[in-house]
């Protein structure tokens, strides 16, 4: 029998591409609002911290020439169907797996490098891209899983997968509270 987290995988692809697809698509759906009237104040700008508008005004946000929650649309569409196909009993070839991996690869990527942007230059935090870049990180990891689990190398990986997660959401949660630690203080 598979272990666990292998067999956990179409659950985690088709929650998190869910969730991940609708906040693309609230992003996709502000940025074009924000598009329209620059004025316009989205409903993900709560206080000075938590400001998608900030965000979305930025060079960053349109990396490719475009808005980035597009790709977030295409690529979590593909993450849904494939949890979707899994649950139905498919089995998937091996390209096709690694093809997954090299999507989910480049999205953690990138994501990771958004959250740097968001961070250390834009200086501000986008709700619904946080989501995102929860929802990327598990898809990454346990479609990596998927794909390693015959290893023995990744026994430990494999039998400890939850905990790797919480230390990198830990990790972005401190990082989180170190670069706007001036403005958490504010609010005690």
């Amino acid at each position: 029998m598979k272990p666990f987290a292998v067999r956990a995988t179409p659950w985690v692809l088709l929650a998190g591409g869910a969730i991940g697809l609708l906040a693309s698509f609230v992003l996709t759906i502000e940025k074009f609002r924000l598009l329209k009237d620059f004025s316009y104040n989205p409903t993900c700008s709560i206080n000075p911290v938590l400001s998608c508008g900030s965000i979305m005004k930025t060079p960053q946000a349109e990396l490719f020439g475009f808005p980035n929650p597009l790709l977030g649309i295409a690529g979590f569409g593909v993450v849904v169907t494939t949890g979707v196909v899994l649950l139905g009993g498919a089995r998937l070839p091996r390209w096709y797996w690694l093809g997954l991996q090299i999507g989910s690869a480049l999205g953690v990527v990138f994501v990771h490098w958004l959250m740097i942007q968001s961070l250390y230059v834009i200086g501000a935090l986008c709700p619904y891209c946080m989501v995102v870049w929860a929802v990327t990180i598990a898809v990454f990891w346990y479609t990596t899983l998927h794909n390693l689990h015959k290893g023995p190398e990744v026994r430990a990986a494999i039998r400890y997968h939850s905990v790797v997660l919480v230390v990198w959401y830990a990790a972005i949660t401190v990082a989180v509270l170190q670069a706007f630690w001036s403005y958490w203080t504010t609010l005690v």
